[in-house]
């Protein structure tokens, strides 16, 4: 049950954040800066907030790198396998063939512990994917602290 509840949360956080992505800040000119003197301000204040932060908007807007193909490394189908041997053999051994029960467990743990792989795996790429957007509200605050500085309202 907290299992299906850990999934549910997780796809909720994953539509949310798929479906507010980190949006620019827009400038008005709110002194009557001419568009020039705006363009000049807007490349001035990137340049400081991409120095001031350490994020370029360029690299941190494009797609978060997402682990795919099979969920392996992490050793939680070897250590379902394990579980579910030890467990099968248990309950294989008062049935009278522990041998039998602990192949049904471990091939049972084996699924178990795919599972969990690609939880870890969904997990993993969530917070990749949440630590990007996070880049960019970073430099994005960084940039219209610079511009409101110079005098833009920024929405």
């Amino acid at each position: 049950m907290r299992t299906m509840t850990m999934i549910a949360a997780a796809t909720l956080l994953a539509m949310l954040a798929q479906a507010a992505p980190a949006q620019a800040p827009v400038a008005y000119p709110a002194k009557g800066q001419s568009p020039a003197k705006q363009d000049k301000d807007e490349g001035e204040c990137h340049v400081w907030a991409k120095n001031k932060t350490g994020v370029d908007p360029a690299v941190a807007s494009s797609p978060a790198p997402r682990e795919t193909g099979p969920a392996v490394g992490g050793g939680e189908r070897a250590r379902g396998a394990a579980r579910g041997a030890l467990g099968g053999a248990a309950i294989g051994a008062i049935g009278g063939d522990a041998g039998k029960g602990a192949g049904v467990g471990a091939v049972a743990g084996t699924m178990v512990g795919g599972h969990r792989a690609r939880q870890n795996q969904a997990a993993r790429n969530e917070s990749a994917q949440q630590a990007q957007a996070g880049q960019l509200d970073t430099f994005y605050r960084a940039y219209s602290a610079c511009m409101s500085g110079r005098g833009y309202t920024m929405k």
